[in-house]
């Protein structure tokens, strides 16, 4: 179970975005874009959710202009926050399945 420090940390301005956004791996400029976070504010945030493990760097792509791109995706399924005496939260990892099954289309799209 997750605690205070994650709370915080999903408390800051765009980091449910973030990660809502994030199902499916994207760069940080993509992110600045869609979802209209200036870049430092995504690079802070994108470091704040790696810290507390909900987003993964998921790969390094080669851009059209030959430059290599971090492309990050969230590392958990769902994430609930509960206040009912102490406050907790309860992580639901991304399944095995879905890891796999990213992997395998990352790697024919590759070809």
């Amino acid at each position: 179970m997750a605690g205070v420090d994650t709370i915080r940390t999903l408390g800051n301005k765009y980091s449910a975005e973030i990660l809502s956004a994030t199902d499916e791996a994207k760069s940080a400029q993509e992110l600045s874009e869609e979802l209209d976070v200036p870049i430092a504010t995504c690079y802070r945030r994108i470091d704040e959710l790696q810290e507390q493990d909900l987003l993964e760097l998921h790969d390094s792509v080669l851009s059209d202009d030959r430059r290599r791109i971090k492309v990050y995706r969230r590392s958990v399924e769902s994430v609930r926050v509960e206040f009912d005496g102490t406050p907790s939260v309860d992580i639901e990892e991304r399944s095995e399945v879905t890891n796999t099954l990213d992997e395998a289309w990352r790697t024919l799209s590759e070809t």
